[in-house]
């Protein structure tokens, strides 16, 4: 049994009981995750029915269709538009219930370090120090799961096809993902979250590249030793020519640049991959 109990009450609309989804899976009754997906190995099913109510006003479910995409689109209709019309800020590409996507231009910051194992030979970050250092561009795009992190070609607003970089900065995996540790996750998925995203990335301290990290960046040094050098130069410009382009496996496969061009993915690419 749950052990909660949700109370629906009627609204000045005059909201009443018309229909009910019903969500079936071969995993056994008693789940530990009742209202969560099946595994990724799960059949599932789903079916839509009307209620219907009797003299008395008491509902009945009754019989079923199968659940359709339009369907979902029909309800998703419906549902947001209950939804609070909002202001978006002008630093905002995309507001949804699931997912919100905004950039920060390129800017000196400071950064905090305290690598757990740094190499032999750094001017400033052998130690643990925060340091003025200059950003790259870069979009967050920041869903239920977790925040994605990746760096832009230049300091302007981008658009569908603008080509992604692999962002620089340390404790974020070669996927995009930004590895939260410690760092307390923000409680809301809202556009006035947006500053508690920022500073889980720019405030929290830095402790080492994630694996793949250091292959990112292309010359001589990798990652760590690009940033010692910029804390030691007190540089004011981020080398984004050293960015190479984001790949979710860290990996730059051999093309033509015709093809490397196709391939890039863009911020209209990733935003639709995230959002299916």
């Amino acid at each position: 049994m749950s052990d909660h109990t949700t109370v629906f009450e009627d609204t000045g609309g005059g909201l009443i009981l018309a229909g009910a989804i019903l969500l079936y899976r071969n995993q056994a009754p008693r789940s530990p995750r009742p209202y969560g997906t099946p595994r990724d190995d799960a059949a599932a099913f789903a079916s839509i029915h009307a209620v219907e109510h009797d003299e008395e006003g008491r509902p009945t479910i009754a019989a079923g269709a199968p659940l359709t995409r339009a369907h979902l689109r029909q309800w998703s209709e419906a549902l947001g538009r209950t939804v609070r019309p909002e202001i978006l800020p002008a630093n905002v590409l995309v507001a949804h219930p699931d997912l919100i996507a905004w950039w920060v231009p390129a800017q000196v910051r400071p950064a905090h370090f305290a690598l757990s194992s740094p190499p032999a030979g750094l001017q400033r970050l052998s130690e643990r120090t925060s340091v003025s250092v200059p950003y790259p561009a870069h979009l967050f795009v920041a869903t239920r799961s977790g925040l994605g992190v990746y760096a832009l070609p230049a300091s302007r607003r981008p658009d569908a096809d603008t080509r992604l970089l692999h962002s620089p900065i340390l404790n974020v995996y070669v996927n995009g993902t930004l590895c939260w540790g410690n760092i307390d996750k923000p409680k809301a998925l809202t556009t006035a979250s947006i500053p508690d995203y920022e500073r889980a990335v720019f405030d929290s301290w830095s402790t080492h590249p994630n694996p793949g990290q250091e292959l990112t960046v292309s010359g001589k040094g990798g990652l760590v030793r690009l940033w010692d050098d910029l804390a030691a130069s007190g540089a004011r410009r981020f080398p984004v020519g050293r960015l190479k382009p984001f790949h979710p496996s860290g990996r730059q496969p051999r093309r033509t640049s015709r093809t490397a061009v196709a391939a890039a993915i863009t911020v209209g690419k990733l935003i639709a991959a995230i959002a299916r």
